[in-house]
């Protein structure tokens, strides 16, 4: 059996999901590929999309929102005249030797420009593989419903509404979770993850910024450092050096615990009382798969604000605001015992820990 992965690294998350399928495959023997579909076909077309999405997300994030929404309230039946559409014709040219040669079973799609290429591929008679297509937010991207493949892997069988008003067929989805890693569907005692990071063993709230280090975290750091609560602040900058050099300068009157990019997320969050995040889509699985209360600070205007819209509206986590910042947010989520214990148990009922393994196991069951 051979497997063919494909992503765009546009941002981190969907190119974490294609790697962890693939680490998971490996383990069962089965032959994988994963490329970002853009770098392959053009280099330089792959790393100016990249850019492009770090670049608009973090300078122009209201523009990438308005377009994003252009997207979404489009007349579909204009999708067939749409860029996109041109785009998949121009680029799927080069993909056509790589699927020929490398004759692939079944195509994962982690990204929805890969989906795209691959839908308009199949509807052409060029793929003889079984399609799936990964949505890694906890919305439907607007451009998913111009695909057409066999499978659709969700994030929550709640979506599934959506996702027929957007003319995808409900019988061809998999709400079994965005793919995560499976160190993140295990759970170490709080005091032991504190033991294992050489933390104090008090209360404890984690500040993430993505892998992007997005959004201004030093003042969230600040605005909690002033707070008249006792707790200890642990902080994850990413990739952002330049977040993790000011955060390391800063003088706090609170103990704070500043890492980089790491590989130990999974025993950070086991050490902490809650978690202060922007809304991407794997963190937000990470988080519910640990069961852990969120606050949602920066979504990216577009796909993680309907993030945290489905985070709010059921129950998950709290927002903060230009009325309710962050310290408010914090006290009122510290101070309302019930209020945690309902998150984390609806946490629960919606993380999927295991959404790999069932990503897998499908997988496998169409050999």
């Amino acid at each position: 059996m051979k497997v063919l992965l494909l992503t765009v690294t546009a941002g981190h998350g969907h190119t974490q999901a294609a790697k962890v399928i693939m680490n998971h495959l490996q383990k069962h023997k089965i032959e994988c590929t994963l490329l970002d579909i853009l770098e392959y076909i053009n280099p330089i077309l792959g790393e100016s999309v990249d850019k492009g999405y770090l670049y608009s997300t973090k300078f122009t994030p209201n523009v990438y929102g308005k377009i994003y929404d252009l997207v979404d309230n489009r007349n579909r039946d204009e999708s067939k005249f749409s860029i996109s559409q041109i785009m998949n014709r121009i680029l799927s040219k080069k993909l056509i030797s790589l699927l020929k040669e490398y004759q692939p079973d079944v195509v994962v799609c982690t990204h929805i420009f890969a989906a795209e290429i691959i839908s308009y591929l199949q509807n052409k008679g060029t793929i003889n593989a079984k399609t799936v297509g990964i949505v890694t937010d906890f919305t439907i991207h607007p451009f998913w419903e111009d695909t057409d493949l066999d499978y659709y892997v969700t994030a929550n069988e709640l979506l599934d509404y959506q996702a027929a008003k957007k003319g995808i067929d409900t019988n061809k989805i998999l709400p079994i979770g965005i793919p995560i890693d499976p160190k993140f569907g295990q759970k170490m005692d709080t005091s032991k993850a504190r033991q294992t990071l050489n933390i104090k063993d008090e209360r404890t709230i984690l500040v993430m910024s993505g892998s992007m280090g997005y959004g201004n975290i030093e003042s969230v750091i600040s605005s909690m450092d002033k707070m008249d609560m006792n707790f200890q602040i642990v902080s994850i900058c990413g990739n952002n050096k330049g977040l993790k050099k000011k955060i390391d300068q800063m003088i706090t009157r609170k103990r704070v615990y500043n890492y980089g990019f790491v590989d130990m997320v999974d025993v950070i969050m086991d050490a902490a009382d809650c978690i202060i995040t922007k809304p991407g889509g794997l963190t937000t699985s990470e988080s519910l798969a640990k069961r852990i209360p969120m606050i949602i600070i920066n979504p990216i205007p577009g796909q993680e604000e309907r993030n945290a819209e489905f985070l709010l509206n059921n129950g998950l986590a709290l927002m903060t605001s230009e009325t309710f910042p962050i310290d408010e947010a914090i006290y009122q989520l510290m101070s309302n015992e019930s209020r945690r214990e309902s998150m984390i148990q609806m946490a629960e009922l919606m993380g999927r820990p295991n959404a790999t393994r069932d990503m897998v196991n499908h997988i496998l069951s169409l050999s």
